[in-house]
């Protein structure tokens, strides 16, 4: 029967009611002598009671069972007074599953989850999900593998209990009525809650939470759109340098055709008044600038040719990156006319003379495959991609130079 008088007792602790006014049958009130088994002894404790002591806050803080307490003090009454001194027995913990208020569930998370989705699958709010789940730190990125608590019956705040807290200690702190407290979390007796137990408090919302939640959300959409913002505007920086590559590329096919018209004008006039064909050594702009490939298979175009900004250096080519060791291959035929360690930032490179003044640069190679003075063919192998020289990863720098100057690569490159 003492299980009963406890309950009673809590009762009427629920209740605020002394425990002299409890009507408590004389078959279940204590009786001198305590039923209950001897604790598995592994020491004890002397505890002198202090002002504000209760049993069942003293059996919390110290993980053992209030009647414990009474069986090794040689006690019966669970009223304590200040100064008394207490035997509290060290007994071997056993573990246990955390305790659930009844009516919330554990749910895995799974991928693709959000507190939205869930919400609307388990008919609760974003909010009342929070408040079960306060520990939270974004609604939309939750953890694949981690455990929620869906709570389906009574909503409110779920809270751990702490080492030594009790019941009314949660009561006190959130304003929330002791019994109420009690029916939410089906407890039917003080002993059967523990340190590290949920407990479910009613009405209670962790509204500051959500908030704080809802503003990285919002955050988080404002950085997304952005980026995407940066993106298309990435995309059409570089649609807009390929039209004017393609337009600068047929202007200067057209100048060239009509510079060759011209001298083909002026060597037909110079025939005519010689009578004879001179030998006449003309630059062929248009089959140099022609017969161009790329000089690595795969790769992605990091910077542009031209002026990158207004602290930056002038861009003389297009930078082409892919990983360390790639192929880097002859655009067109010609002559090697450097193949070593550049002073001006380019390291290991090399550069082709193709003839009318066409040259192309290869640059920050990490090994060279050519000699100075060696001919390659067009797709022959010079290099491999590295990162010497002024590089911040591995990339080849190529450049097309016309006359001593450098000309945009995209207008040569097929």
């Amino acid at each position: 029967m003492p299980n009963e008088w406890w309950r009673l007792a809590f009762a009427g602790a629920l209740l605020n009611l002394p425990l002299a006014t409890l009507d408590i049958p004389k078959e279940l009130a204590p009786s001198n002598e305590v039923v209950l088994d001897a604790p598995a002894k592994k020491g004890w404790v002397l505890y002198t009671v202090q002002s504000g002591d209760t049993l069942s806050a003293i059996a919390s803080r110290y993980g053992v069972d209030p009647r414990a307490i009474l069986w090794s003090t040689g006690i019966t009454s669970p009223d304590l007074k200040p100064g008394q001194t207490l035997r509290i027995p060290i007994t071997e913990q056993v573990e246990r599953e955390v305790r659930l208020p009844p009516g919330v569930r554990e749910y895995v998370v799974q991928s693709g989850d959000t507190l939205q989705t869930l919400a609307r699958r388990y008919g609760v709010t974003e909010l009342e999900l929070v408040s079960a789940n306060p520990s939270l730190s974004s609604l939309d990125r939750l953890v694949e593998g981690s455990v929620l608590y869906i709570p389906t019956q009574t909503k409110g705040l779920l809270v751990e209990m702490g080492k030594g807290q009790t019941l009314a200690d949660l009561a006190e702190r959130f304003g929330v009525p002791l019994l109420s407290i009690a029916k939410a979390n089906g407890v039917k007796d003080p002993l059967e809650l523990r340190a590290g137990d949920l407990v479910l408090l009613p009405g209670i919302q962790a509204r500051t939470t959500y908030d704080r939640l809802l503003a990285v959300r919002e955050e988080e959409r404002r950085q997304r759109e952005e980026e995407q913002r940066r993106l298309a505007e990435e995309r059409r920086k570089q649609e807009e340098a390929r039209r004017l590559a393609e337009q600068q590329r047929q202007q200067q096919l057209a100048q060239a055709r009509l510079q060759r018209q011209r001298q083909q004008q002026a060597a037909v006039a110079h025939r005519s008044q010689a009578g004879k064909s001179p030998t006449v050594r003309r630059v062929d702009y248009e089959a140099a600038a022609s017969g161009f490939q790329w000089p690595l298979g795969n790769f992605v175009i990091t910077t542009y040719y031209g002026q990158r900004g207004a602290y930056q250096r002038f861009h003389t080519g297009i930078d082409l990156a892919a990983p360390m060791g790639t192929p880097i291959y002859a655009a067109k035929a010609g002559q090697v006319e450097t193949a070593g360690w550049s002073s001006w930032g380019y390291g290991l490179h090399v550069i082709i003379d193709h003839g009318s003044g066409v040259e192309t640069l290869y640059g920050h190679m990490s090994r060279i495959a050519v000699q100075p003075g060696q001919f390659v063919e067009r797709g022959q192998l010079i290099g491999y991609v590295g990162s010497t020289g002024w590089s911040t990863g591995p990339h080849c720098h190529f450049e097309v130079r016309v006359g001593g100057g450098t000309r945009n690569p995209l207008a040569y490159l097929p």
